[in-house]
């Protein structure tokens, strides 16, 4: 009798993992008023769908409102009309974008070492190449250029459809002389520029959908400082 149970036990549990519907899996960019209890009123309103949230990020707060990432999982696309509309009932909340994700949802916390870790690792003639792939993965950006210093060419690049060197040139001498914290202020959404380092080369970034926000802007800086002490070390 014991021999027969304990056979009969993988069968039921494997019945009722059949019975559940496969979860996906969203970046969800909201704006939230930066007041207690705000964030946890949009966590409700998505739980009120069947979702989850698995993960948070803040990006940005200021003027009373914060722009928090958060990571969501769903039965179903179709309940995305629903999802945003429940989010925006919480009063001064909005959804920015919403993007699917597959495999496991990156970790903000770890994502940027791993980046760094890779970049120490590379060498060699694709180094710029490398640094702007990498860099083009983290922030999900459309495209980067590793500007040289006579800013006729370009020492890397990843993605397509990119601006003419002569012109990002312009675009950052049009924002160097502003004070570093005016430049994230001023900047256009979908565009970010970084020094690498003492190198006299350039980071430019552009990513359209949704604007770069200015810890990712942060985040760049510091990545372009560490991938210029890189390549002199």
């Amino acid at each position: 009798m014991f021999t027969s149970c304990s056979r009969a036990r993988p069968a039921i549990g494997a019945g009722l993992a059949a019975s559940l519907p496969a979860m996906e899996t969203y970046v969800v960019r909201v704006w939230v008023p930066d007041r207690p209890g705000a964030l946890g009123q949009v966590a409700s309103r998505i739980g009120s769908v069947g979702g989850d949230v698995i993960g948070i990020d803040i990006l940005e707060r200021g003027a009373g409102r914060a722009i928090d990432e958060l990571v969501v999982t769903l039965p179903s696309s179709e309940l995305l009309p629903l999802l945003t509309d429940e989010i925006a009932q919480v009063d001064d909340a909005a959804v920015e974008e919403i993007r699917r994700i597959s495999g496991e949802p990156p970790d903000p916390g770890t994502a940027p070492l791993e980046t760094v870790l890779r970049l120490v690792e590379s060498s060699g003639s694709h180094w710029g190449d490398d640094v702007c792939r990498e860099l083009r993965t983290l922030f999900g950006a459309d495209w980067v250029c590793l500007l040289a210093p006579d800013s006729a060419s370009t020492m890397g690049h990843a993605g397509a459809d990119t601006p003419s060197p002569a012109w990002m040139q312009a675009f950052v001498e049009g924002s160097r002389h502003l004070p570093s914290d005016e430049q994230t202020n001023a900047a256009a959404p979908d565009l970010a520029w970084a020094d690498v380092g003492s190198t006299g080369l350039v980071l430019v970034l552009g990513r359209s959908g949704s604007p770069l926000r200015s810890r990712e802007r942060r985040q760049l800086t510091l990545l372009a400082r560490i991938a210029g002490s890189i390549q002199h070390s």
